[in-house]
């Protein structure tokens, strides 16, 4: 009876839309410090949007134990934030005459594959490093983009879950009727 409602949910760490997330966070911090002019508001609308994108990965996830709406709510506003990043790093490199590599680029494709394979901020975080901010920005972009995906199945999933299962209170009535039933 104890596991029968209240499952205990919010292993963020170990999802991989997270970890791509903190990924984000880490090279923004970088690239927004590093690339952009002291005093530019843009350092703290970049970092806070990174911040956004992973927290609210985290807060959605801790919420589903109790709240699928709230968690539904928290994955989307995960996505806006990461769009908004999205949407910084293009305008960087359109207004600098940077290269946004295009789909099909070969350098677009071998970072989807670096990208894909490396979920640990620890890499990110020593590679850039040794990068232009144009190749840095395209790998930002590229994570973003990976983690969106992620983030889209995510909330399928969350869906799925609330209309298989119902919220938190169709759970409970579900386990005061079995306790009922067996303690007849």
């Amino acid at each position: 009876m104890e596991d029968s409602f209240l499952k205990q949910r919010g292993g963020y760490r170990d999802l991989i839309v997270y970890q791509k997330a903190e990924c984000i966070y880490d090279v923004t911090f970088y690239f927004a410090n590093n690339y952009l002019a002291k005093g530019d508001r843009t350092i703290d609308q970049m970092i806070q949007a990174a911040r956004s994108g992973k927290q609210n990965i985290v807060e959605g996830c801790s919420a589903s134990t109790t709240s699928r709406e709230m968690e539904i709510k928290l994955i989307n506003v995960a996505k806006a934030s990461l769009q908004e990043l999205l949407i910084d790093y293009e305008d960087y490199l359109r207004v600098r005459d940077l290269t946004l590599w295009a789909p099909n680029d070969r350098r677009a494709i071998h970072t989807r594959d670096v990208c894909k394979a490396n979920n640990d901020s620890a890499y990110y975080r020593e590679i850039i490093k040794r990068c232009t901010d144009e190749m840095i920005a395209n790998i930002a972009i590229t994570l973003i983009h990976q983690t969106d995906f992620l983030l889209e199945r995510l909330l399928k999933n969350a869906k799925q879950e609330f209309v298989e299962n119902g919220g938190i209170r169709e759970e409970m009535t579900r386990a005061r009727i079995s306790f009922r039933k067996e303690n007849q």
